[in-house]
């Protein structure tokens, strides 16, 4: 498996629109992120919590754009009152880019990753979140899949991405 290269990941993003994001650093694509924070075109917030992120990220759809939100899969328990009173609520549709920390369990992770990452689907599944999970053959594929996704149904989305699929 060869990674997404970081340039590319967002040059196929900013091609779809998302240029506004916010967000809590991930060291799962720590390259890929700091390629973001780098990038003049797009605008990143930084975030104290991923709730208070979905909640910056949010405007974007008040300008007639999607905004997105950067965060590690533990976030999911952060988000999941804004999401559920708010943004499915209200229909603002949020790409949120996930970086999915012990994804298979024990032993490929770090023991307190294990938990939320063998239970992240499953939250994302209740809420009934459109998720997609990141390939890196027909990356492009999967991410307009969700987009188009979250424009029919005017919802966020989950983009989880495991350890090594991007950089």
């Amino acid at each position: 498996m060869t990674a997404i290269e970081p340039s590319a990941f967002w040059e196929f993003v900013k091609s779809r629109g998302i240029t506004f994001v916010s967000g809590v650093p991930d060291s799962t694509f720590k390259k890929t992120y700091d390629h973001m924070v780098d990038d003049p075109e797009i605008r990143y917030v930084p975030a104290v919590r991923e709730d208070v992120a979905l909640g910056i990220a949010s405007a974007a759809y008040f300008q007639g754009e999607v905004g997105a939100v950067i965060m590690q899969n533990s976030g999911i328990g952060n988000v999941v009152n804004p999401l559920t009173s708010f943004s499915l609520m209200y229909h603002v549709p949020v790409l949120l880019i996930v970086g999915w920390r012990g994804y298979g369990g024990p032993p490929n992770d770090a023991p307190e990753h294990w938990v939320m990452g063998t239970k992240s689907t499953e939250i994302l599944e209740t809420l009934e979140l459109p998720f997609e999970i990141l390939e890196t053959e027909g990356f492009e594929d999967c991410i307009d899949r969700l987009l188009a996704t979250m424009n029919e149904k005017s919802v966020p989305g989950a983009l989880l991405i495991r350890p090594g699929v991007v950089l």
